[in-house]
């Protein structure tokens, strides 16, 4: 049954004869075709019937010629299942998905650029159409003078059908269009409008138009299931039945008990508790039916009857329309409003499905689905909507990963199937609109790894690599959503990302370590990286439990390992060159050698994906490569007694290149620096460093070193503190000044902590721990505390303010960064730009503060036992009673002493980054008829011990002990 009422249509439509229309109250009328009527819409000009898949138009207007008359459109074989009526033609939608448009003299032709496309939706507004294909995505055609198209500010009309790329990516679950504007509704109720905004339609609370889809924030989470939208009206309806209206009310179409417009949504609540269950706008009027009571109210423009209340008024309330009586709880009903006219479709229970409403929604994924898709069969699905679904937003994403995962597992089983799946994923990536307009899209970007996770290798390379891209060409914003979403997933699924990652740049770094040269290998690397180190950082500072070896990629070291042997090659060839004049093919071995370089140079920038050895030789090639060897060149003439003072005025000369590497030659003594001496020096002058009457240091009871803050120091001082430092890491020797890991922080450009301030001075550090964890207030204020340090002022007017439990935290806070940055701020800066001056290779950054602590102090571990295990003997073995002996010997030295060794074997008491295993310890027996009146000689540079060969254990502890107390009067190789 069909009822309609308002302006004056032809008696019975053209549906039945005169004899066969119902006239009821209020002017409403009714018919009963013999043919069911399936779907119909009303337009300004026209009103559209379906019927056993054919179409009929009516004309409505007076002025038309042939008003009244009902035509059947000649489609030839296209079995029509949609029709919407705009201001003088129609939108067809057949049975198939293909378009059809209708112009104003009843014509239909086929849509122009949706030609391979299914559309399951179609909306018309005035002038513009919208229509939504079976893989989400939004096409539209028409006028654009208000940016009702929602693709640009300056883009012309268009009779072909356009893509709304800045949408894509959206699940979408509606889409409507009013005069001059457009709405989408997502599957998780997001709200989106553009076009024309006079008067607030758009419900952004302004009246400018848009001309891009924008986000209806006012409409968030009120779990929206369907808009409709007027001449310059909008009107939505929520889960649970409540309705929003918004934009003009000069007829009382908003149902607001006034005539004014809202710029903002606002609920009728004249409808609430009504449990609504439709509601769909006229041009000046609306109208809403609620299916539990078979009612339908309506408001706004009347003038016309089209209310259905027998008054010709503007009606700014909703009232019920006088339905005949045989409308009763036997039917479904579905709501059309027109320009000026109103009907009503009312079905059997039995016969609505599919009926009231032939707009086919989304497709979306349920277990119901995979098994038809499994089985082979067409699937076919509905919308569910669900409380948690419309939580969604830039801090929730809505997403059953427990059901995701289940979905992607079971599709796997199907590799035709998840063929298909990935052919599609394919073409929704390349549609991505890197600004998305909502956070809904940025969902795939949660879902592909897991199906990715799930393929076999070359489609996991692809997919990978398309998806790097396009995380990568989001907007800074979409960004920042995306890693809020990383930062709450579970666990399992965050680890699962960090590995498809990390094993997409393995695989890279695997084929540039055989050999493979391409700038593409590179770019693709880089691309990986980038995603890792987003990944990293996001479960850094949300303090996930991932462990930092889960980023590590260990084919690094097969990467070094092929530098090292292609450094080795050319070095075989240049030594085959010199020895017999032969001529060698440098440019290759140069160019692979080039290529590894800057791959390494990559790597650098990411160095959470190296592990401590991994980044230490990097290090150690990048300096090598900036080594540039010249005759006589950086070396520094150095007196013993005045160290210090010798390397100042030699730096003070600026002569000194900070690239080249640095050799030291002792004043009186004989000896080459093989880095035996060099490694001396820096011993030496550490030792200089702390007794310098300049005071630029003091050392804390922690026996750690701190920079002097009382500021009567002169800024050069700290600027050549940091220019030894540096010259220390950078050509690989260590300086026996023990700072604290605060300072590597700093550098790092970290912030220091409580802990680090324990480390540095545990008697203050345990203080300021008592006053956060005491729980007495009294105890806390009888402390008499103020915001000051040392009579220095932590805040403004900080002498007079007290320390309390509530602003206790703060204190303690301030108070370390007082230590650590404010009270040696001017210090710290030339200390700094010293640093960065003598280690003029900034890969030292990759390492993490205790890493550089140890590059530039050593290993804090002395393992004893470790430099005999390593030790080799030349002319002589560990079985020999003399090497017995001096094992026995040494482990009955003082830990004092046995440093004291190190320095005379090395120049240096500091272990080595890895322990002794890391430095050569060679014994060698000196057999001579005078070796008991002999000391023991060391051959720094070389690390070689030269030991005479004693009659007794006696004479060896003697001379042993002797030579490392006084080690510095003997000459060094």
């Amino acid at each position: 049954m069909l009822c309609f009422w308002g302006a004056q249509v032809r008696e019975g439509l053209g549906l039945v004869k005169l004899d066969q229309v119902k006239h009821g109250n209020s002017g409403i009328r009714s018919v009963c075709p013999k043919l069911n009527v399936q779907d119909m819409s009303a337009g300004r000009s026209f009103a559209g019937f379906i019927r056993d898949g054919k179409v009929s138009v009516l004309r409505l207007r007076s002025e038309d010629r042939n008003d009244g008359k009902l035509m059947q459109l000649q489609l030839k074989n296209d079995k029509i299942r949609l029709i919407v009526c705009g201001a003088d033609g129609a939108v067809l939608l057949s049975d198939s998905g293909k378009v059809l448009i209708m112009d104003k003299s009843t014509v239909c032709k086929p849509l122009k650029g949706l030609e391979n496309r299914q559309v399951i939706q179609i909306a018309c507004g005035d002038h513009h159409s919208v229509a939504l294909t079976n893989d989400g995505q939004v096409f539209v055609w028409g006028e654009n003078s208000h940016g009702q198209l929602g693709l640009r500010k300056d883009h012309p009309s268009s009779p072909s059908a356009q893509h709304v790329q800045s949408l894509s990516g959206v699940p979408l679950a509606q889409i409507s269009a009013g005069g001059d504007h457009s709405f989408v509704l997502s599957l998780s109720g997001v709200v989106f409008g553009w076009g024309k905004n006079s008067a607030g339609q758009l419900g952004l609370g302004d009246t400018t138009d848009r001309h891009v889809p924008t986000v209806v924030k006012s409409l968030n989470w009120k779990k929206t299931v369907s808009i409709s939208c007027g001449g310059e009206h909008t009107a939505t309806l929520s889960k649970g039945g409540t309705v929003f209206t918004f934009g003009s009310g000069g007829s009382g179409q908003l149902g607001h008990k006034s005539f004014r417009d809202e710029h903002h949504p606002r609920v009728v609540a004249e409808l609430w508790g009504s449990e609504v269950s439709q509601v769909t706008c006229g041009r000046h009027h609306t109208l809403v039916s609620v299916a539990s009571s078979k009612l339908i109210y309506s408001f706004g423009c009347g003038m016309q009857g089209q209310l259905g209340n027998g008054e010709m008024i503007k009606q700014s309330v909703p009232f019920p329309v006088d339905l005949p009586t045989e409308c009763n709880h036997d039917y479904t009903i579905k709501i059309i409003a027109g320009e000026n006219h109103s009907f009503a479709l009312f079905f059997k229970e039995l016969e609505s499905k599919g009926k009231s409403n032939p707009s086919r929604p989304v497709l979306t994924l349920n277990d119901r689905m995979i098994d038809r898709w499994l089985s082979g069969t067409d699937p076919s699905a509905t919308i569910k909507h669900c409380d948690d679904h419309y939580q969604m937003s830039e801090e929730h994403c809505g997403l059953d990963f427990d059901l995701v995962k289940s979905s992607f597992a079971r599709l796997s089983e199907n590799k035709s199937l998840i063929s298909e799946v990935v052919k599609v994923v394919e073409q929704m990536l390349r549609s991505l609109n890197p600004n998305p307009v909502g956070v809904e899209s940025l969902r795939v970007y949660l879902l592909l790894p897991e199906l990715i996770r799930r393929l076999k290798k070359q489609q996991k390379t692809e997919l990978t690599e398309a998806l790097a891209s396009k995380i990568l060409q989001l907007d800074p914003d979409s960004h920042k959503v995306l890693e809020k979403y990383w930062s709450k997933l579970p666990d399992d699924w965050l680890k699962s990302l960090v590995k498809i990652f990390r094993r997409a740049s393995a695989e890279l770094i695997g084929q540039i370590s055989c050999g493979k040269m391409s700038c593409d290998l590179t770019r693709r690397l880089k691309k990986f990286l980038k995603i890792l180190q987003m990944i990293y950082q996001v479960c850094c500072s949300a303090n996930r439990d991932i462990p930092n070896r889960d980023f590590i990629i260990h084919e690094i070291n097969d990467l070094l390992d092929t530098l090292q042997a292609t450094l080795e090659d050319l070095l075989l060839q240049f030594l085959q060159l010199w020895q017999s004049g032969m001529t060698v093919d440098w440019e290759d071995m140069l160019k692979l050698k080039d290529y590894y370089f800057g791959t390494i140079n990559i790597l650098v920038k990411f160095p959470f994906v190296a592990d401590n050895v991994s980044k230490r030789r990097m290090f150690h090639y990048l300096q090598c490569q900036l080594f540039r060897f010249r005759a006589n060149g950086n070396v520094l003439h150095i007196n013993r007694e005045s160290v210090w003072l010798d390397t100042l005025t030699y730096l003070r000369k600026k002569t000194h290149s900070f690239r080249n590497p640095l050799q030291v030659t002792f004043i009186g003594e004989n000896g080459v620096d093989m880095r035996g001496l060099s490694a001396e020096f820096f011993s030496l002058l550490s030792q200089s460093l702390l007794k310098w009457e300049n005071k630029v240091l003091e050392v804390h009871e922690s026996s750690l070193v701190w920079f002097n803050p009382d500021g009567m120091q002169a800024n050069r001082d700290f600027y050549y503190l940091g220019v030894i430092c540096g010259m220390a890491l950078y050509n690989l020797h260590y300086i026996n000044i023990d700072f604290p890991l605060a300072l590597f922080k700093k550098l790092l450009q970290q912030s220091p902590t409580l802990n680090d301030l324990e480390e540095l001075s545990p008697v203050e550090a345990r203080s300021l721990k008592s006053l956060l964890e005491e729980d007495e207030d009294e105890v806390v204020d009888m402390l008499f505390l103020d915001f000051t340090v040392k009579g220095k002022k932590l805040i403004p007017n900080g002498d007079q303010i007290q320390v309390t439990k509530v602003n206790r935290q703060k204190y303690v806070d301030l108070y370390v960064d007082f230590v650590f940055n404010k009270s040696v701020k001017k210090q710290f800066k030339h200390f700094s730009r010293g640093f960065f001056k003598g280690c003029p290779l900034d890969a030292w950054s990759m390492f993490h503060p205790e890493e550089l602590q140890e590059l530039l102090h050593g290993s804090p571990k002395y393992e004893w036992k470790e430099l005999q295990q390593c030790a080799s003997y030349e002319e002589c073995s560990a079985s020999d009673e003399l090497i017995k002996n001096f094992w026995t010997v040494f482990f009955e030295l003082s830990e004092e002493n046995k440093k004291k060794f190190l320095i005379f074997l090395y120049g240096t008491d500091r272990v080595p980054v890895g322990g002794f295993s890391k430095r050569s310890l060679k014994i060698l027996l000196l057999e001579c008829p005078d070796a008991d009146d002999r000391l023991p000689e060391a051959q720094t540079c070389f690390g070689r011990l030269i030991l005479p060969k004693y009659s007794d254990i006696n004479t060896l502890r003697n001379k042993l002990i002797h030579a490392v107390s006084f080690c510095e009067v003997f000459g060094r190789g």
